[in-house]
């Protein structure tokens, strides 16, 4: 992958300003290096991959989608924002993100870029940095549509189907989050129409953890 900054998310915002286009009031352009979880729990940094072409919301159709390659080492590639993948023949930049709600509006991020909002998937990853371990929590999610998650490369919680984004939809099996850094991981697959997603961590009690940080990859 090689680096632009031409291509960030914060510049395409500029630029759709300068030309007059109404830009997404719940994104921005992250401008500290970490940032805490809501009060809430809520992740609200992310990194975002340009949408992929991707069709069908069942179980078989979503388990279909993420076991294709679009790219080398998907599942484990830790990108920057600029970064760029070839799909296909096409490239397409990851994007780091801040979100003013709970929720990421995927529709928002497509919107701004002038690409396609249905039938699509995108990849999301953040690193999750927790200031001790944690010994069972939960991983709590919601998605418009389907998603599946990873957190430090095992696949923890999916849901199907042509729903909408519910916060806590899906809430996965007890987990430990290890001291220092964590690598939390996303496919959301949308059909049409609106797309969006949440995540935060519940601890043994279930109460949102508001101690954890959102960060994002360290320059080489």
């Amino acid at each position: 992958m090689t680096r632009t900054l031409k291509n960030t998310f914060a510049a395409l915002l500029i630029a759709a300003a300068l030309a007059g286009q109404t830009a997404p009031v719940t994104l921005t352009a992250p401008t500290t290096p970490r940032k805490r979880v809501s009060v809430d729990g809520f992740l609200q940094r992310w990194l975002l991959l340009e949408p992929i072409p991707a069709a069908g919301l069942t179980d078989s159709a979503v388990r279909a989608a993420i076991q294709k390659e679009y790219f080398p080492k998907q599942l484990e590639v830790l990108p920057r924002d600029g970064d760029k993948v070839t799909v296909g023949d096409k490239p397409l930049t990851w994007h780091a993100v801040d979100t003013a709600n709970y929720n990421v509006n995927l529709y928002h991020f497509a919107h701004a870029l002038g690409l396609k909002t249905s039938d699509v998937l995108f990849w999301a990853v953040i690193l999750v940095e927790s200031p001790r371990e944690m010994q069972n929590v939960r991983l709590a999610i919601g998605s418009n549509a389907a998603s599946v998650w990873w957190l430090n490369g095992q696949e923890t919680i999916s849901i199907y189907g042509d729903r909408q984004t519910v916060i806590d939809d899906g809430v996965s099996k007890r987990l430990t989050l290890r001291k220092g850094t964590n690598v939390l991981r996303a496919a959301i697959i949308n059909g049409g129409g609106a797309t969006d997603f949440c995540a935060r961590f519940l601890d043994e009690n279930d109460r949102p953890i508001r101690d954890l940080t959102a960060m994002l990859p360290a320059a080489p």
